[in-house]
């Protein structure tokens, strides 16, 4: 402490003990940490009552010089010390060891406390000073890796969000199945050597069964990423894909249609894809969950621009067969060189240090649950089932996309699919940021509503053949864009309720209502089709469900809690009116 209680009693011009303050060979007490005790010893016995303290003999026995250098006046000692003092000192190796004081006082008061830690944060004050330069040095140098290292996180986690976009561009095939659909089907009308041979009402059977097994791989393909890691799962899907399109390409034969496309490619589909999201999330904050989860879904939508023309012309020039074997061989090659440049973030990482506290304790106060818990939970349920219609609606017009704008637009229907994926792609990152606005619930529910008004305004539009070409692009599209809200807004949902610990495999259950929506709405509506010659009833059966969704999205808004009550003014009381004058023992 180096004497600094000390010098405050000589400025009062107090008898002090001499041996105080200056170093612990001499006397310990109001050394280091100063205890309340201490400042007892320093205000009853340092000053004033020194003579009574049998430590004062024993040092100034040892220690004579000390007393010879003061400089201010002490009163005389008590006739035993210069008898004392004029003894020889004892040889340097005598050090008698110090002893030890017990004070049996009362508290101190607060004066005398504030008086002692008063002059302690002085002298810290200066020492703080005087290292003032060196302080700021290192500060400085802080700030640099600080800035370093939030770049190098940045460009990180870009890297891993593009390189998802890319997996989900190869994915997105799945979403131009209905031009392959119109090549089966016309293979089926014009017969021959080496035809299809499938009924009428089974050719969606393989997009059918690629959706099921596409939503049943995400709970395996979540398990598995969140236990090897991405690159694992996405090299699995790839590798899936690419076998399921090759195996195809070699017959016609229906069932090896339904195990190559339906259950290898769907299944391929699920693990890239759900390898591509929960990583990119992971890199962000919380505030950007909904745009990071549009963008890397918008791949998926968006993948029909370029492959719709281009199966197009592989149609035209090589055929259905040899058009599979060049997507296989081309999206394993694809999906898999994508999936090394993703890599989950490191487990203590945040994604904004310097974020505000409130927002982080917000962000962890999200359980991390795990996938049993899930079943236990109101909430999923309700979000199943929500997702569950909307999907499933919104894939009975993807399915049959090119067939409702034939009618209209001939042999330039397939532009329809170029168009409905601009929509598909839009609808997930705008629903996606307006979600981290307006809410996960409330954003839901306006577009489950709006799908609804479309269902029921398809019918005279859609079952009319003179109806406007551009009228009925602009409605199959704005169908695609209600529907690519889903697949922004529900790992939103699942992430905000139940935590990223555990994402990919709780996302994967969730998702399994997309895939039993699929199957069951894109059957269903092809069996009413195929029985009433239109799609006015598959509308009228959506258009009500999608309300019923609506409904059920508003419950899933959260009440806000009630501020918390604070004091108008601030209550200040003084420490010494707080500590009693008076202690009795």
């Amino acid at each position: 402490m180096d004497g600094h209680p000390s010098r405050y009693l000589k400025e009062e011009f107090m008898p002090i003990c001499p041996y105080f303050g200056h170093d612990k060979k001499y006397c310990d007490v109001g050394e280091d940490y100063i205890y309340p005790y201490d400042v007892v010893a320093m205000s009853h016995f340092c000053s004033c009552r020194y003579r009574e303290c049998d430590k004062f003999d024993e040092l100034a026995r040892s220690y004579p010089e000390v007393l010879e250098k003061l400089d201010f006046p002490l009163e005389p000692v008590n006739e035993s010390i210069p008898s004392r003092l004029s003894q020889p000192q004892p040889p340097s190796h005598v050090n008698p060891a110090l002893i030890k004081i017990k004070f049996k006082n009362k508290w101190p008061l607060s004066f005398q406390l504030n008086r002692v830690i008063s002059a302690y944060q002085s002298c810290q004050l200066n020492a703080d000073l005087a290292e003032e330069p060196n302080l700021l040095n290192a500060k400085s140098s802080i700030e640099e890796k600080t800035t370093m290292q939030s770049q190098q996180i940045k460009n990180r986690g870009i890297q891993v969000l593009l390189a998802a976009l890319g997996i989900n561009l190869a994915l997105g095939i799945l979403y131009t199945w209905s031009i392959f659909k119109s090549a089966i089907a016309d293979s089926i009308a014009t017969g021959g050597e080496g035809a299809f041979t499938w009924n009428a009402a089974s050719v969606n059977d393989p997009y059918a069964v690629a959706c099921l097994a596409f939503a049943a791989a995400m709970i395996l393909a979540g398990k598995c990423q969140d236990k090897f890691g991405p690159k694992v799962t996405c090299a699995i899907g790839g590798l899936l894909v690419g076998a399921g399109f090759i195996l195809i390409s070699q017959t016609t034969n229906y069932w090896v249609w339904i195990v190559g496309f339906g259950l290898l490619a769907g299944t391929g589909i699920g693990f890239g894809y759900s390898a591509a999201t929960p990583p990119a999330l992971k890199w962000f904050p919380p505030k950007k969950t909904g745009l990071i989860a549009g963008i890397v879904v918008s791949g998926f939508g968006l993948a029909s621009v370029y492959i719709a023309p281009l199966a197009k012309y592989l149609l035209a020039t090589v055929g259905l067969q040899q058009s599979m074997m060049y997507f296989g061989i081309a999206f394993a090659i694809v999906v898999t060189s994508l999936g090394m440049l993703i890599s989950n973030p490191p487990a203590d990482f945040v994604a904004v240090p310097n974020v505000d506290k409130t927002a982080v304790k917000s962000a962890l106060s999200v359980p991390d649950l795990k996938p049993s818990h899930l079943f236990k939970e109101a909430k999923f349920y309700t979000l199943w089932l929500c997702y569950f219609i909307g999907s499933g609606a919104g894939l009975m017009v993807i399915g049959s996309a090119k067939g409702l704008a034939k009618a209209s637009m001939g042999e330039m229907a397939f532009l329809v699919v170029i168009i409905m994926s601009v929509g598909n792609a839009a609808g997930r990152l705008i629903a996606g940021v307006v979600s981290d606005k307006l809410g996960r619930a409330t954003t839901l529910a306006i577009m489950l509503t709006f799908q609804a008004t479309l269902m029921f305004v398809a019918i005279p539009v859609l079952g009319n053949n003179t109806s406007s070409p551009f009228l009925v692009a602009a409605l199959v599209t704005a169908m695609v864009f209600n529907y690519g809200t889903n697949l922004s807004l529900f790992p939103s949902f699942a992430k905000d309720s139940w935590g990223m610990k555990n994402f990919g495999m709780n996302y994967g259950i969730l998702f399994s209502a997309w895939g039993v929506g699929a199957f069951t709405m894109v059957r269903l509506s092809e069996m009413l089709k195929v029985k009433t010659g239109s799609m006015d009833t598959s509308f009228i059966v959506a258009g009500v469900l999608l309300l019923v969704g609506a409904m059920m999205a508003m419950s899933l808004r959260t009440k806000k809690a009630a501020a918390p009550a604070t004091a108008t003014e601030p209550i200040f009381v003084e420490e010494e009116d707080l500590v009693p004058q008076e202690v009795r023992n």
